[in-house]
């Protein structure tokens, strides 16, 4: 289990997650959801409050809800209530936000989260409810006329809201979660969960107390975090700064914070409003949401295989170490990727190249695999290709960052390359005839015993080769030359 952050206080930390849904239109008008147009080219007179518009609920962004509810071992209320959230917003032209309160779609459920190698932890569920996003301000000097500019595309568009109870006790702890939360919405196809993009934000609630207290202390709120590294680092300096202030006699006030990546420090935006400075009421434009048990079944039965299963059977059926099935089953693309590489290959061993080449290529270029170029099938031929000595595995792995980037052949790229293993006998005689004449010390400690002079010698014919010596004829021409007997 990973150490207290903290030697004198017990942190405890609760998030609340904002996932964009994967629709094609906004929760409650017919604007299409989109990113990357001008501002104010996604909007409709509802988005916009004009007089005499009403909302629509969205069915898809409700099914989508009922799927990661599921998934998260949520109870579905059969009767949700759409609430209106007063409150000042600057770019939402109601004046208000559609939300859910007293009564959310979901309620309870938990994550199971894999913190490390040798720590887990149930996180369990207060909510999922269902809201529309605000707008975005622009403020940019730059812009005709100054000021700042509202740009309402995003005005509308379909939250959910996934609330944890406070059974978060580190940064590193709330980075996990988040991971697992993400790898789902995934999975069920809810959302992108694209933190670059904004669709996946979250809000931090963190306080401190003494070891062996049960009461909770004044937490504070950390506002819009949108990277796993920011979640870190901003309740990193929020646990410093409470702890410096209780340590010096000094007590926590609730308040909403910002956190400042380049200072690495926390400010204060406003003091925390509570639930009851919002005026909720039930919106009287929409009628209670009513879910049936033939639609939640129905729901139910679309659900693909989750993370923690497939996992599971990763380790069943293809023989792969727990460790190397978890990490394949992080994102559904790249355990589908697996499989129909696998299919194909039909050795658990493209595991291997996946781990280690197909990812390290992907990281080095900042991709997830939906992004790659790279065909499973290519994958696989290139991995046959090493295992029936067609080319050297130093030569095929130095394909997969191309293959990850631009796709293609990988068998075409190894002919037009002259990539083909050299198995010629009299060719690899030649090589290690010169091999052993150049260095003859050596192989009298081989000869002497120091085996591991031998990987010495087939390194230098490798060299001599191009890297493209077919290793097994390798090691069997080097046993003869020496004398012993062939592997």
């Amino acid at each position: 289990m990973s150490a207290p952050p903290h030697p004198e206080y017990e942190v405890v930390i609760g998030l609340e997650v904002h996932a964009q849904l994967r629709t094609r239109s906004k929760l409650f008008s017919p604007a299409p959801v989109t990113y990357g147009l001008p501002p104010n080219h996604a909007v409709h007179p509802i988005c916009l409050a004009l007089p005499g518009t009403l909302p629509v609920l969205n069915a898809g962004a409700v099914e989508l809800a009922i799927r990661v509810a599921l998934a998260s071992h949520c109870e579905l209320q059969p009767r949700s209530v759409f609430a209106r959230k007063n409150y000042f917003y600057p770019d939402l032209p109601k004046g208000y936000q559609i939300s859910q309160y007293e009564e959310p779609i979901a309620t309870g459920g938990w994550l199971d989260v894999r913190v490390d190698a040798d720590a887990r932890r149930r996180v369990r569920l207060t909510r999922i409810h269902m809201e529309e996003d605000a707008g975005k301000l622009i403020h940019d000097a730059a812009i005709a006329g100054g000021g700042t500019h509202v740009d309402l595309n995003r005005a509308g568009v379909p939250l959910l809201e996934i609330v944890s109870e406070p059974d978060l006790r580190s940064p590193a702890e709330a980075a996990a979660y988040l991971r697992a939360l993400r790898s789902l919405l995934r999975y069920v196809e809810a959302s992108d969960a694209d933190m670059e993009r904004g669709n996946f934000r979250c809000d931090a609630n963190v306080s401190l107390r003494r070891h062996g207290e049960s009461r909770l202390g004044t937490r504070t709120e950390l506002k819009n975090l949108n990277s796993f590294r920011f979640v870190e680092a901003a309740l990193e300096a929020e646990i410093r700064r409470q702890a410096r202030l209780l340590g010096e006699g000094g007590r926590v006030v609730q308040a909403t914070l910002h956190f400042d990546p380049a200072s690495g420090r926390t400010r204060v935006l406003r003091l925390k409003e509570n639930a009851d400075d919002y005026r909720y009421f039930p919106d009287p434009d929409l009628v209670p949401l009513v879910l049936s048990d033939a639609q939640i079944e129905s729901v139910r039965r679309s659900l693909p295989e989750l993370a923690d299963a497939r996992c599971e059977r990763f380790v069943r059926e293809h023989g792969l170490a727990e460790e190397d099935a978890r990490l394949l089953c992080e994102s559904r693309a790249l355990a589908d990727f697996f499989e129909a590489a696998r299919a194909r290959h039909g050795d658990a061993d493209v595991a291997k190249w996946i781990r280690r080449d197909v990812l390290h290529a992907l990281g080095e270029h900042g991709l997830e695999i939906e992004a790659s170029k790279l065909a499973p099938e290519a994958l696989a031929d290139l991995v046959n290709a090493v295992t029936h000595g067609r080319v050297t595995a130093q030569s095929a792995r130095a394909l997969v960052p191309e293959l990850v980037l631009s796709g293609g052949d990988p068998l075409r790229l190894v002919r037009e390359r002259g990539l083909e293993a050299v198995s010629d006998t009299s060719a690899l005689e030649a090589a290690v005839d010169a091999v052993l004449r150049e260095h003859a010390s050596h192989v009298e400690r081989l000869r002497a015993g120091e085996e591991k002079v031998r990987n010495f010698l087939i390194g230098q014919v490798m060299k001599r080769t191009g890297g493209k010596a077919d290793p097994a004829a390798l090691r069997r021409v080097l046993a003869q030359r020496l004398g012993e007997e062939a592997p």
